[in-house]
């Protein structure tokens, strides 16, 4: 008894889960298994191996010998024993077939299994001796010989997956021509050909070890046969061809044999003829019936009818994704897959998230989109296709390599779970026996259960988020819906299509297509992809022509970027808003030249959100912390920055995620940053001698800036303790001048450009003034214009604490408490209409000026200033730099009617959006409606006005400036 559990704890140290269970096999077995216990404790299932082992030596002792000189064939036979209990069993029953897994070949597999049922292999319709239940006991004998043979080789590292997976599709084939050789003898088949087409995994040559064999059956009357009478001859044969894979005899069965993909399904008639099935595919066939037909093969039969049916199929499976709504439908079907999982979804290898059909579908509906075109993607089997489309650019390099690991993996789970009994199951088992004998047959010894766990939860996660990336990619329903003539981008028919596309250059246009899609190389191959479907995005937009023009201006920066055309062609919002950008904006477009990684900005709603003032300034600031020293190269990463910022902006203006009030606060807040940064490296040494701050005046200090405005702004010093004034001033005058300097330097990133001439005494006063002297001049000299510009000032850059001495200072001035007198409201009348007689552009119309035009910008802004000088030193709420806000204070407070508000309000928005559209259009300041037809339509088209609303942009801001003249007029000159 000691000895025993002595045994059985060396046993279970080895690696046996059950030590005592072992040492009792192994006591009783008739030969001696200690040499052998090294091979066999390395294989996924010790336990297992070992009761198949000693029951086969207990049948056959000569194989135990066989084993000892032979480490080859141990090695493969203990492999199948340790995860096959099925195999094992048939080892038992069948000995003599251990002998085969010496061979590193057999012969063919088709001629065989017709052996082994009596047929001759060389014969065109090969017929069994007899039928009944001996042939197909002995088609079973043959088929699992062969199959432990493949499973050997297998399991133990000699053949990959993909050969794996053809062997056994082969195997199949030869199954059913052998059964098919059997039903010939029990039907008779002398009036009709009949040709077997493999379907799904068969059709792929991608089966698994335990799996329905997909087919549908073709037959056609031979010559002088009556149809009706062939074809039941017909359906007869193939009954009893299906009967012979799936009868249980006393070797079990094969398989199922399912022909349910047929047309109509399991309603329709078993066979049909070649004109049957075409008519019905031409006529009736839903989307999922064409990919079904991608795995389509010949199998078994009259291979020469399997051949022509699939030729005559295949046109129509290559144009299915031009069908209305395919790619729609393909998704919807796959959702509805999902929708019926049973419970063990989540551990279901096939169809649940991240499964083998999660990577399937969406390598099919790749290949049926871009396969039309490209017929080196027209491959069966998933791997292949996976690496096809990845050459071909249509799928990212690790996006293939992630998922064709991702299947290759599940693929091989899949596989030791159907071989350990030989049934169909594709879930993963809980118990952690099961659990341990994978993760071991994977070469997973430390922690077999826990790392197998681990590996496969990744690679599942892994392939749900790519197939979700690539299977419902908008792109695809985009080049689903071009016409053929259209996705080929041929030049002969180019010209004229690009020119009804509404290009006004198609020959220029045609340069750059082939300048982006020529080539064999990668980068061309997903041009090729993109661009048929980029050029009627460019279409949808104001300027096709600049926008194609801009696309190659990006892309040949860009295009050796290993991550620019993965990101058009992958996130296909991307794609889309960048074409809708560049038609639109030579304003955005520039900007893009100059920083082209703002690319990257494009695909998401909350990257085109303004960044946060404190954010952009902290930025700002280590930019000029790493070159402190070196003020022009810190004020040049600032600018920099500035494009960037402005690029977001513009983009998100342009795809309307922002309104123009938002617009104006963001550009003003990235002007301030920009100020602070170049303030911070141009003070050097005189931060030393003096305090220095930037006060906004101005559409800057009325946080309102557009795209082409310039930065307003008053310097303001203080010299710091024991400083001479003059000493202060010198160093506060240079200080201003290079802010100025740096901010208008000749560089690739827009100026901004400094503005003081709204300081005292204008162009002839001193730059820069101390505190005191401000104060000074606005008590003696100061005119009622100071006063209304001052409305607008506030604190910008530099000393916090100044600049907020410098707001208090002004604020009885442009606040007085007692108001305006009625003089001072004459003067500011006089002053207004002075303005709109003298500073209006010879030859402009009024009516179009959008600043100084009737109803427009000035109108607006002087209402809301007057209503401030006379009320705001009494009515702090209206003390607001803001336009629109002064407007809504003075509702409040009861000195504007709603209504009036409302229609000033809108007038002052259509103006700036219209100020703003013309720089993102022309890059370049306007501030009347263009007189060049094209140009004004395509400002319309950026404010969302249709390709004809030209009239209607016209008509409707003519009437909303026009209403808000009569506001004006009333309100503000007391009309």
């Amino acid at each position: 008894m000691p000895r025993i559990e002595s045994t059985a704890a060396r046993l279970a140290k080895l690696g046996f889960a059950d030590g005592a269970r072992a040492a009792q096999l192994i006591r009783q077995s008739p030969a001696d298994l200690d040499d052998i216990l090294e091979a066999l404790v390395a294989v996924a299932d010790p336990d297992q191996a070992l009761v198949s082992l000693t029951r086969l030596i207990e049948r056959e002792p000569a194989v135990l010998g066989t084993l000892r000189h032979d480490e080859g064939l141990r090695n493969r036979l203990l492999a199948v024993l340790g995860v096959s209990a099925a195999l094992g069993d048939h080892f038992v029953r069948h000995p003599s077939h251990v002998a085969m897994l010496a061979e590193d070949r057999l012969g063919d597999a088709r001629a065989e299994l017709l052996r082994a049922v009596g047929a001759e292999p060389g014969e065109s319709e090969p017929r069994a001796e007899s039928g009944g239940h001996d042939a197909l006991t002995a088609l079973r004998v043959a088929y699992r010989g062969r199959l432990a043979h493949l499973a050997a080789r297998d399991l133990t590292g000699r053949i990959g997956l993909q050969d794996v997976t053809s062997e056994l599709s082969e195997l199949a084939g030869a199954a059913l021509e052998a059964a098919l050789a059997v039903a010939r003898t029990e039907v008779g088949a002398e009036d009709v050909r009949l040709a077997v087409i493999g379907m799904g995994k068969c059709g792929a040559r991608e089966l698994n070890y335990i799996s329905d064999v997909d087919v549908i059956f073709v037959a056609e009357p031979r010559e002088g046969a009556d149809e009706a009478k062939a074809l039941r001859t017909a359906t007869r044969l193939a009954q009893a061809m299906m009967r012979g894979c799936t009868t249980t005899t006393s070797e079990g069965s094969l398989w199922e044999v399912d022909a349910g993909l047929r047309p109509e399904g399991r309603s329709g008639p078993l066979v049909r003829t070649l004109e049957s099935h075409l008519a019905y595919y031409h006529r009736w066939a839903k989307t999922w019936e064409f990919q079904a037909l991608l795995k389509a093969r010949p199998v078994a039969g009259d291979l020469e009818l399997g051949a022509a049916y699939v030729a005559a199929v295949n046109d129509m499976v290559w144009s299915a994704a031009t069908r209305e709504h395919f790619v729609e439908d393909v998704q919807a079907m796959r959702r509805r897959v999902e929708a019926h999982v049973r419970a063990e979804g989540d551990r279901q290898l096939k169809l649940g998230p991240g499964g083998l059909r999660d990577i399937e579908f969406a390598v099919q509906l790749l290949q049926l989109v871009h396969g039309r075109l490209d017929p080196l993607l027209r491959r069966r089997a998933t791997l292949p296709a996976l690496a096809a489309l990845s050459r071909g650019g249509y799928v990212g390099r690790e996006d293939s390599r992630s998922l064709a690991e991702a299947y290759t993996f599940l693929r091989q789970v899949e596989h030791l779970l159907q071989l350990h009994r030989l049934r169909r199951t594709h879930v993963v088992p809980t118990d952690e026996a099961d659990l341990r004998r994978l993760g071991r047959a994977l070469g997973m010894q430390a922690d077999p259960v826990g790392e197998f766990t681990t590996r496969w939860r990744r690679h599942a996660m892994e392939a749900r988020r790519l197939h979700e990336k690539l299977f419902y990619r908008p792109l695809l329903e985009a080049v689903a819906r071009l016409p053929e003539s259209e996705a080929r981008l041929s030049a002969s028919a180019a010209a004229a299509r690009l020119e009804a596309l509404g290009y006004v250059d198609p020959t220029g246009a045609l340069r750059h297509i082939a300048a982006l899609s020529t080539g064999v190389s990668r980068r061309a191959a997903i041009q090729r992809t993109l661009l048929p479907v980029m050029l009627g995005w460019f279409a949808d937009t104001p300027d096709p022509d600049a926008a194609l023009l801009g696309f190659r201006q990006v892309s040949d920066k860009l295009g050796t970027t290993p991550w620019y055309l993965r990101l058009l062609r992958d996130e296909t919002a991307v794609a889309a808003r960048m074409a809708r950008v560049l038609g639109t904006s030579r304003y955005a477009t520039g900007l893009l030249m100059h920083a082209p990684d703002a690319v990257a900005m494009l695909g998401s709603d909350d990257e085109l959100t303004p960044r946060p003032p404190d954010s952009l300034l902290g930025e700002a600031s280590a930019a000029v912390s790493r070159h402190a020293g070196d003020p022009e190269t810190a004020v040049t990463a600032v600018r920099a920055l500035r494009r960037k910022e402005l690029f977001r902006t513009a983009v998100a203006d342009i795809s309307g995620l922002i309104d123009i009030e938002t617009v104006g606060t963001a550009l003003s807040r990235l002007n301030d940053v920009t100020l602070q940064a170049a303030l911070d490296a141009a003070l050097g040494k005189a931060r030393e001698v003096t305090s220095f701050a930037i006060i906004a005046m101005g559409r800057l200090g009325g946080m309102e800036c557009s795209y082409a405005s310039d930065a307003d702004v008053m310097f303001v010093h203080s010299p710091l303790p024991g400083v001479d004034e003059r000493t202060a001033t010198d160093a506060a005058f240079a200080v201003a001048n290079e802010v100025r300097r740096l901010l208008s330097l000749p560089a690739p990133d827009p100026p901004l450009l400094i503005d003081p001439d709204l300081r005292p005494e204008g162009r002839q006063g001193p730059l820069v003034r101390t505190l005191a002297s401000y104060r000074a001049y606005y008590a003696r000299w100061s005119s009622p214009w100071e006063a209304q510009a001052l409305l607008r000032a506030r604190f910008s850059a530099g000393d916090a604490e100044l600049g907020a001495a410098f707001t208090a200072m002004i604020d009885e001035l442009r606040h007085p408490p007692d108001g305006l007198s009625g003089d001072a409201v004459r003067e500011i009348r006089r002053l207004k209409a002075r303005m709109e007689a003298e500073r209006l552009p010879r030859g402009a119309d009024p009516a179009l000026h959008t600043k100084l035009g009737p109803g427009g910008l000035s109108d607006v802004e002087w209402v809301a200033q007057l209503l401030q000088l006379q009320h705001a030193g009494r009515l702090p709420v209206l003390r607001t730099t803001r336009t629109l806000e002064a407007l809504r204070a003075a509702v409040a407070e009861d000195l504007l009617a709603p209504e009036d508000e409302e229609v000033l309000a809108e007038a002052w928005r259509f103006a700036s959006r219209v100020r703003d559209a013309m720089m993102l259009v022309k890059g370049r300041p306007g501030d009347s409606i263009p007189k060049d037809t094209a140009e004004r339509r395509q400002v319309a088209r950026t404010l969302g006005y249709p390709p004809d609303g030209s009239e209607d942009f016209l008509d409707d801001y003519r009437r909303v400036t026009r209403r808000a003249r009569k506001v004006v007029d009333r309100v503000f000159y007391g009309g």
